[in-house]
């Protein structure tokens, strides 16, 4: 018998020393920050690079004439002179200072409404479909409206930018909250949250990965929303990167167009860029981001 304690307890030593071995053996495989941000970067430039050759290839087959479609070259050019000039720029300011605005004012909209949402079964019944189906009405649709209220002004694009972003912030919360486990939220209430505690200190952080997801959704939309604006609505005396969209396109100005093209390109990439550092935070604390895959 005492033998038989004594072979389980050597065979449970070997079983905890190998699984020791492989910790430390996915530690020693674990590559370095430069390699990770290599490893995540090559695929973004090489699709660059296929995007870039395509473009150049479209340009030598003479599809369309160069004013029509110049090469990236040319562009890359006026994009340059763009760049050392002031109009780009302040442009720029323009539309980030509106999409900022228009996005703040949307998460505290979209995160009251949700949380009010998912909360009330009464509020559920009464505009839980009623938010979907804002989300899905496309935002170039709510133009009439707004200029109908607020003239070519800058509220009317802030009107349309809300209603396009609102809603999907909105509904994220509410997908989060209904997919935190009621196993939680009985542990959490045994444990004297209650309340707006129980919200703060158990369902909030448990629904943020879905909450954070309807957030950059709601970037998407906001932009998306802000872009078309500022191409309907260019009575407005300030510049803005939609306003020279459309001054490009009425003086057949193509270089200029796509160079402003992508620099609203950029814009996207970089916000996008930041959601997802946010995610891959947000699942390191979880515990479910494989640390030596990233």
């Amino acid at each position: 018998m005492a033998s038989d304690t004594l072979t389980g307890s050597a065979r449970t030593d070997a079983e905890i020393s190998g699984l020791d071995a492989l910790e430390i053996a996915g530690r020693d495989k674990e590559v370095s920050r430069g390699a990770r941000l290599w490893a995540s970067t090559w695929p973004k430039l090489a699709a660059l690079a296929i995007a870039i050759g395509l473009w150049q290839v479209v340009v030598w087959s003479g599809w369309k004439p160069p004013y029509s479609l110049p090469g990236p070259v040319t562009v890359a050019e006026e994009l340059a002179r763009q760049a050392s000039g002031r109009q780009l720029w302040d442009g720029l300011a323009t539309t980030l200072q509106r999409a900022a605005l228009g996005y703040v004012f949307s998460v505290a909209v979209g995160l009251l409404v949700g949380l009010a949402v998912a909360r009330s079964k009464v509020l559920r019944a009464a505009i839980g479909s009623m938010i979907t189906a804002l989300q899905t009405m496309p935002s170039i649709a709510w133009f009439p409206l707004a200029i109908l209220l607020f003239e070519l002004s800058e509220k009317a694009i802030f009107f349309v930018v809300v209603l396009g972003a609102a809603p999907s912030i909105a509904n994220g919360v509410i997908s989060g909250v209904d997919y935190v486990p009621p196993l939680l939220v009985r542990a959490g209430r045994n444990l004297g949250a209650r309340g707006l505690n129980l919200y703060r200190y158990v369902i909030a952080p448990a629904a943020l990965p879905a909450i954070v997801a309807g957030l950059k959704q709601g970037w998407a939309f906001s932009w998306r929303s802000l872009m078309a604006g500022e191409l309907l609505v260019v009575g407005i005396s300030q510049t803005s990167l939609g306003a020279q969209l459309t001054y490009s396109r009425e003086l057949s100005d193509a270089p200029w167009l796509l160079a402003t093209m992508i620099v609203i390109l950029v814009v996207g990439l970089v916000v996008d860029a930041a959601f997802g550092a946010a995610d891959r935070a947000i699942r390191r604390r979880w515990g479910v981001l494989d640390q030596a895959g990233q």
